[in-house]
């Protein structure tokens, strides 16, 4: 992991919160790359970086190691088997899903909150130092059209793939950063050769 290119602080606070929840639920895989997680908001997640939305990613998690297929619609549309799930971690979820994300809008139950309070208390410090930081390179430089328009981590994602067929949006930097790891097979996403043409 290149400690230039990487928060080491942060990405080493965001694996201690994952930790954490492994304490609750030992089933659930090691993170591989926690700096994959840093710059990026996810709209069908529907949180920026935080501890809530890093237990959603533990779902999801959960849900690989089960071998449950909790999301469809190219992993935008969070189903029932997600939200059973997601009901054993402690986030709390709508009555109705959401036309095109399901129930991927959950919150932390009040029990989740005093069960990680420390570890959501360290991740909040450890974010607002790197927003901190990251807000003063920014103001420096000019980033583009897409940092403008709110493409997170500055760049335009394009998509990544994995041998078994599934697929992510990623912005390249991200992704060369450290590989991110399909729950499916367990291989590497890629970016396929002929990625000249933007994926939109």
């Amino acid at each position: 992991m290149s400690t230039t290119q990487t928060p080491p602080v942060l990405a080493a606070e965001l694996a201690q919160a994952w930790a954490d929840i492994q304490r609750y639920h030992p089933e659930l895989p090691d993170l591989a790359a926690p700096e994959s997680l840093i710059g990026e908001s996810s709209s069908a997640c529907g949180h920026e970086l935080s501890f809530e939305r890093l237990l959603h990613e533990a779902v999801h998690g959960i849900a690989a190691s089960r071998g449950i297929r909790d999301t469809s619609r190219a992993g935008r549309y969070h189903n029932r088997r997600f939200l059973a799930i997601a009901e054993e971690l402690g986030l709390d979820h709508p009555e109705e899903p959401h036309p095109s994300s399901g129930f991927s809008l959950v919150t932390l139950t009040p029990e989740a909150k005093r069960r990680y309070r420390p570890t959501i208390e360290h991740l909040q410090r450890a974010l607002k130092a790197h927003t901190a930081a990251t807000a003063a390179d920014t103001a420096r430089s000019f980033r583009g059209p897409a940092a403008r328009h709110g493409s997170s981590g500055g760049g335009v994602r394009v998509k990544a793939v994995c041998d078994c067929g599934r697929n992510v949006r990623v912005v390249p930097s991200v992704l060369a950063q450290a590989p991110i790891v399909c729950g499916g097979c367990g291989k590497p996403f890629r970016i396929p050769e002929v990625v000249g043409a933007a994926a939109s």
